[in-house]
């Protein structure tokens, strides 16, 4: 009796063992898609969009890669913040990140998304993207070449298709309150539209 009880948990431990390597098989499938099919918002924030164009015709051909511009938040999965930010500049920003759909990531381009560049002491300019948006890849150059932009894509590619680090829509989505403090040390309490409701039940 206690022989047959101990061989049938060993078959209900295979056959779990079976379904998790499914959905792990399954899962690295789904990552190498999205790694391989990343679609960026057009929409160039600073400086660094100028060294955009260029990374996406003819002579660099990011395309090749799986690399496509879209025109709206909503088909996007990549948002590229090139350059440094003024606060007009920045809400429009956190808009459109939040009105991306999940899975999505941030690029940012050059020393002025890190510490302000060269506006450091602006009175209207950030001087740290990541306090108000997680950042999943920082490219730095002032401005980045083509090549250290594409640079930045394979690195990205890289880190969704091996999971290596926790995207930063979930640490958006889990530190919702850290961010949202920052945006209205900037903005005041009137940040609108706000998408909290967004995150409801994501967790469950």
């Amino acid at each position: 009796m206690q022989e047959g009880f101990i061989d049938y948990q060993k078959v209900l431990d295979n056959e779990e063992h079976a379904i998790k390597s499914t959905q792990s098989v399954i899962q690295k499938a789904v990552d190498w898609f999205r790694s391989k099919s990343m679609f960026v918002l057009a929409y160039g924030t600073g400086c660094g969009a100028i060294e955009m164009p260029p990374t996406f015709t003819s002579r660099y051909d990011i395309e090749r890669l799986g690399v496509v511009g879209v025109a709206t938040p909503r088909q996007a999965d990549i948002l590229i913040v090139s350059g440094y930010c003024s606060y007009k500049t920045l809400k429009r920003v956190i808009r459109s990140y939040e009105q991306m759909n999940e899975p999505k990531y941030v690029i940012a381009l050059g020393s002025c998304t890190i510490n302000g560049g060269m506006y450091w002491d602006s009175y209207n300019t950030i001087k740290r993207l990541e306090d108000y948006i997680p950042v999943d890849m920082y490219v730095n150059g002032c401005m980045p070449r083509p090549e250290a932009l594409i640079e930045g894509f394979v690195k990205l590619q890289d880190s969704i298709k091996n999971s290596k680090n926790q995207a930063g829509y979930m640490k958006y989505r889990d530190n919702n309150n850290f961010y949202k403090e920052n945006q209205k040390k900037v903005f005041g309490e009137n940040i609108a539209p706000t998408y909290e409701e967004n995150f409801a039940g994501m967790n469950q």
